[in-house]
Parts: structure tokens; sequence; C-alpha cells
């Protein structure tokens, strides 16, 4: 990381930040260019191991890309104030904002799992209770990111 000055390495500080993110942006190869896919997400750390959860439709681009390469980057980020430029120079505007960037592998959650894995990316919205659909379980693919490496960085707004 070049800044390292914004870097953040306590767990409880990047889950923090994790807890205040809406969005995951996963990248995804798509032979040329790559495919970005904003998306609802859950999570868990266990041990220090960080693994993030989405959902799809059983069929489609992303899960077509998924299965030809399961290698993914992944971004999220929060906390943004626009930081006016100082005395009037623009080149001196900036922005304050804290974020989480990654890679690892994308794996199918399996059936037994799904129902535990849709609550982890329903807790991280606040919702709780009630029932899924076995229909729209049926109908619903689940995928984790095995994440291997991440960092984490705050720009505090100091002006």
């Amino acid at each position: 990381m070049r800044r390292s000055d914004r870097e953040i390495t306590d767990v409880n500080d990047i889950q923090s930040i994790i807890d205040k993110c809406d969005v995951i942006r996963i990248a995804i190869n798509n032979d040329t260019y790559p495919y970005i896919i904003p998306v609802n997400f859950g999570y868990e750390f266990n041990s220090g191991k960080l693994t993030l959860f989405f959902h799809s439709s059983i069929a489609g681009c992303k899960h077509n890309i998924i299965e030809r390469n399961n290698h993914a980057a992944f971004e999220m980020d929060c906390s943004h104030i626009l930081m006016p430029p100082i005395n009037g120079e623009v080149c001196t505007a900036s922005m304050a904002y804290e974020s989480v960037i990654g890679q690892g592998t994308i794996l199918t959650v399996n059936d037994s799992e799904k129902e535990r894995v849709l609550g982890k990316i329903l807790d991280h919205y606040n919702i709780r209770g009630g029932k899924f659909n076995s229909v729209q379980l049926q109908n619903t693919k689940l995928y984790k990111i095995k994440v291997k490496s991440f960092t984490a960085k705050r720009r505090e707004n100091k002006r």
C-alpha cells in the first residue's frame, strides 16, 4: 500500500468499515474486459479470515463468467465527505472515505448452507426473522468469496 499512513490493520476497525458499507463491487474476468457487479452482501470473520456472501439468479452473465473463472477482486467504500478546495486552489479538493479492497475465489454455496448465508446477508442490512420461501430459495444462487487478501484504508477529513 502506497499510503501506509492511511492503512487500517485492526480487525475491529475493518469490521466497522464493512458494517457501514451497503454495496460491494465485484470484478470478475470476462475475457477482454473485466465485468464489475455491484451487489448486496453479507460477511463473516472467522479466526481473522474474511468470507463475503452475495446472491444472484440461477442463470445469467454473472453466473456464466464465474463458471469460467472464479477469481475475483472486490471493493467497498463508505463515509464519503467532500473536502473542498483550500484557499480556492481547485487541485486541493479531495474526498474523505473508508474502503476495503481485496481478492479471492468465488465458490457456490451448497443447498444446506443457503438459509444460513441468506441470513448473513439479511443481518448485514438489519433484517431479522421470518421464513424463507422454498421456491425463492430454489431460484436463488448464493456465492461466497473466500478472501485470500485484503487491505483497508481511511482518509479522514482533517480540514
